[in-house]
């Protein structure tokens, strides 16, 4: 017989997101208890659970609904998923121009990851007119508040002098940050600049992080750039990343 919470045992948002590590189908009951009670936290937590079929069946257009319920009450990070879900067509049409509304209000309220949703839809003119400007702006406010995604796009403007001054030492740290981080693509790049720097065995390391951490379309696009690499080591790296791809894929079928 399963574990029923009482009403009264409602909980707040770091112990439904602890529980949730622990045991999926529980924390989705107790997150579900919270979400009515109006715990903003339970809310964005129950449209994160029902969009990805965590713990619960998944049904992505009630997910977008919990997401509205707590954007609508303040929670920035349940209005960037909003934003998340009308790019993608995550439960809901996609559109761009809707995504970007919803990044656009809780980036103005300071949430990094929406200043980086933003920014990427800035940055390729999707819903909005492209701005590299205002897309750099917000990357680096992002990045300057630790987020690691957003650090290594800002190296990347650094280092091609794109809408600002080039600027490859500002580039190269920001590269490292980003790598630092977490962020597989930045530790890519971290990998490319450490390489060309002679730096062999070190990049070689950032690689194989960024191997391990990095998803379908990053594989593709890096597994098809390693073998331009002036490294033979660098090169040999290509079919460790095209055996991951493979291995990625397969578990999509």
């Amino acid at each position: 017989m399963s574990y029923q919470l009482r009403r009264e045992e409602v909980l707040d948002g770091d112990q439904l997101k602890a529980m949730l590590e622990e045991s999926p189908a529980r924390a989705a009951q107790a997150i579900l208890i919270a979400a009515r009670e109006g715990v903003l936290d339970a809310q964005a937590l129950l449209g994160q659970i029902l969009l990805d079929g965590r713990g619960i069946e998944q049904d992505q257009p009630l997910a977008v609904r919990w997401f509205g319920i707590a954007a609508k009450g303040g929670h920035l990070m349940a209005r960037n998923m909003l934003g998340r879900c009308h790019e993608h067509g995550w439960g809901c049409t996609a559109d761009a121009s809707a995504a970007a509304g919803h990044y656009r209000l809780a980036a103005d309220q300071g949430l990094d990851w929406a200043m980086y949703n933003f920014a990427n839809l800035l940055a390729t003119g999707r819903g909005v007119v492209e701005d590299q400007a205002q897309a750099l702006g917000l990357y680096r406010r992002a990045a300057e508040s630790g987020h690691a995604k957003s650090m290594n796009l800002l190296g990347r403007y650094l280092e091609e002098g794109r809408v600002c001054p080039a600027d490859p030492h500002a580039a190269r740290d920001w590269y490292r940050r980003s790598a630092l981080g977490g962020d597989f693509r930045g530790q890519f790049s971290y990998a490319s600049l450490l390489a060309d720097e002679g730096l062999v065995e070190e990049a070689l390391g950032w690689l194989h992080k960024a191997l391990a951490g990095g998803n379908i379309n990053f594989l593709r696009v890096s597994s098809e750039s390693l073998p331009g690499a002036r490294h033979p080591e660098i090169r040999a790296m290509a079919q460790a990343y095209r055996q991951r791809l493979v291995e990625l894929t397969r578990n999509l079928i």
